[in-house]
């Protein structure tokens, strides 16, 4: 039996299968934290938008974070079919884009918000980093 290398990998049924397990845990991680915040802990969860006061749900995070890791997953798909080595780019691109969502928060209506609206970004931003990037193919 041979146990030499065939080519560079590339995205299998099974890497479709990890993606899509990342995409529900990341939606499923955000509304634990929504939870544990707003049903558990009691914490008013609304932010400012303009002259509005807006509360934040569980529709709007399940949405949201449903949203953010579809176009995680899309982009990194779209990387692999043009780039040979796509994991350090899109790993890049994750974090910065993690990074900037964090400014969504500052319109929080209170410091407990804030810190939960943190939480909220951070726990998508690392599921979908664990769980999207080792399954990034090659390009030959």
């Amino acid at each position: 039996m041979s146990t030499q290398n065939t080519g560079p990998r590339r995205a299998t049924g099974g890497t479709a299968v990890r993606r899509g397990v990342t995409v529900v845990a990341a939606t499923a991680a955000a509304l634990v934290v929504w939870w544990l915040a707003v049903v558990v802990a009691g914490v008013d969860l609304s932010v400012r938008t303009g002259a509005t006061v807006q509360q934040v749900g569980a529709g709007a995070v399940a949405v949201a974070s449903l949203a953010a890791a579809s176009a995680a997953w899309a982009l990194l798909a779209l990387l692999e079919r043009f780039l040979r080595r796509p994991r350090r780019v899109w790993t890049g691109i994750a974090v910065a884009v993690g990074a900037v969502s964090l400014l969504g928060p500052l319109g929080a209506t209170s410091t407990a918000a804030l810190a939960v609206l943190v939480a909220l970004h951070l726990v998508v931003a690392v599921v979908l980093v664990a769980g999207l990037a080792p399954s990034a193919g090659t390009r030959g």
